[in-house]
């Protein structure tokens, strides 16, 4: 019974996650491959994932991807107001982290420690720091 409650636990989790994260790429404006790429899914998993009534099973690397990414946004959407807020993964970046790249290039080329990264600078910006 309680591996049954905990299977129906971690299917509503991930079902959230990816409703959520499927709302942000499409915020973002973000092509498939790069929405795939940021949660270390290949394009067709996506795909499948993002499908009404999905029972894609995600990692917990995946999860803590997509928490990671609802940080960035949060973060984005308090400092920047739109459009800037919704472009600002897309555009090309002066910053040291960035060095005139755009952010969603540099977060799949770096993976988790640069998404990490970039969090850890946008909740600087929003502190004041």
């Amino acid at each position: 019974m309680q591996a049954n409650l905990n299977d129906l636990k971690a299917a509503q989790i991930n079902a959230v996650a990816l409703k959520a994260y499927a709302r942000i790429a499409a915020t973002w404006e973000l092509h498939m491959e790069e929405a795939a790429s940021l949660v270390a899914m290949d394009r067709f998993t996506w795909m499948r994932a993002t499908k009404p009534g999905s029972a894609e099973q995600l990692t917990d690397d995946q999860l803590l991807r997509i928490s990671v990414l609802i940080g960035i946004y949060r973060s984005l959407e308090i400092y920047f107001s739109e459009p800037l807020g919704r472009q600002w993964m897309t555009r090309p970046n002066e910053g040291s982290l960035f060095n005139g790249r755009r952010p969603v290039d540099t977060a799949i080329e770096g993976r988790l420690p640069q998404l990490l990264a970039i969090r850890t600078y946008l909740e600087a910006l929003c502190e004041g720091a």
